[in-house]
């Protein structure tokens, strides 16, 4: 087993929600399609999955500290469940992930309803380090395990008129979040084609080396590093190739204060603060402490500006935030 499974604590008190493993059944499933092999850990109280797979290293590894599991699950957003950093694992009980399927549509020769099987079945799973920097000045260096957007996508054949992708989360259940009108339902997010397609982009089924769980985006979302963390959307349910720039909820809500491209970048301050430092949630920092972790420089597209830096190069990047 690699040294970054041992990232992963397991506990007799996490006592597993009946959805969370049927979730974690049907993704062992199609993980077993995909070549992956499922290691259960059991005692009285729990019934614990890990992914378990023969890792190739990677260039994909952030510097730093890694975050904690218990800070990266517990203190998060994902505004379905809740506007409080608590409150998606306080609701995580209410997303219901399976059965899941993917609807495919528009600029591709290919599309389709999947399930999760189909679209887990073909792909190797891997494991990358990266670091997600959140609009809100703070940042995490959490281990994903999952394969390449660009992966997924070439399977539905967009053609020559795709220029955008689309992605939307779940909206047919009524989660306690969306109470709230805070945002226009669903959550939509979007990139240019050539943003999806780079390497870097990654869609995660999983976290320090157990399927994801359902407050950090089950069963399947997207990972960019190199943006901030309101662009790597969860628990997708649709996926669009259009001609057209596609809307994206922050951008509908508040256009002055988030862009569509919403790229790491320490000279562009949001409206209300600046975006110059941030706060690095590692070890077990999170909650009230997260308020008092020291702050340091913000690197320029996170830190990813010699991988993605060349995708905006004759870009006005003040304009274009």
């Amino acid at each position: 087993m690699q040294d970054w499974m041992k990232l992963a604590g397991i506990r007799s008190s996490d006592i597993t929600d009946e959805a969370v493993f049927r979730q974690r059944r049907t993704l062992l499933q199609a993980a077993a399609a995909a070549g992956m092999t499922g290691a259960i850990a059991t005692d009285s109280f729990a019934m614990t999955e890990k992914l378990s797979m023969d890792v190739a290293e990677t260039q994909y590894k952030a510097e730093g500290e890694i975050t904690s599991e218990e800070t990266a699950t517990s203190y998060n957003n994902f505004y379905e469940l809740g506007t409080d950093k608590g409150d998606p694992l306080k609701n995580a009980k209410f997303l219901k992930t399976d059965p899941w399927s993917v609807t495919v549509d528009g600029e591709c020769d290919a599309p389709g309803t999947f399930t999760l099987e189909d679209i887990l079945k073909p792909h190797a799973i891997e494991e990358r380090v990266y670091r997600l920097r959140c609009v809100e000045a703070w940042s995490m260096v959490i281990p994903w395990n999952g394969f390449p957007l660009a992966d997924l996508l070439k399977r539905f054949k967009p053609n020559s008129k795709a220029k955008y992708v689309a992605f939307e989360t779940v909206s047919s259940q009524k989660l306690p979040g969306m109470r709230s009108r805070v945002l226009d339902w669903p959550y939509r997010e979007g990139l240019r084609i050539d943003e999806a397609m780079h390497p870097l982009s990654f869609m995660a089924i999983g976290m320090y080396g157990n399927v994801i769980p359902n407050q950090n985006g089950a069963p399947m979302r997207l990972v960019l590093p190199w943006k901030y963390g309101f662009k790597s959307i969860k628990s997708i349910v649709k996926i669009s190739f259009t001609e057209e720039q596609p809307q994206t909820s922050w951008n509908m809500s508040a256009p002055h204060e988030y862009g569509f491209f919403s790229n790491v970048n320490p000279n562009v301050s949001h409206p209300r603060w600046s975006q110059a430092k941030e706060r690095k949630l590692v070890g077990d920092a999170g909650g009230l402490s997260a308020l008092f972790a020291s702050k340091t420089e913000t690197a320029y597209l996170n830190g990813y500006a010699e991988e993605v830096g060349n995708l905006y190069a004759d870009m006005d990047l003040k304009k274009f935030f």
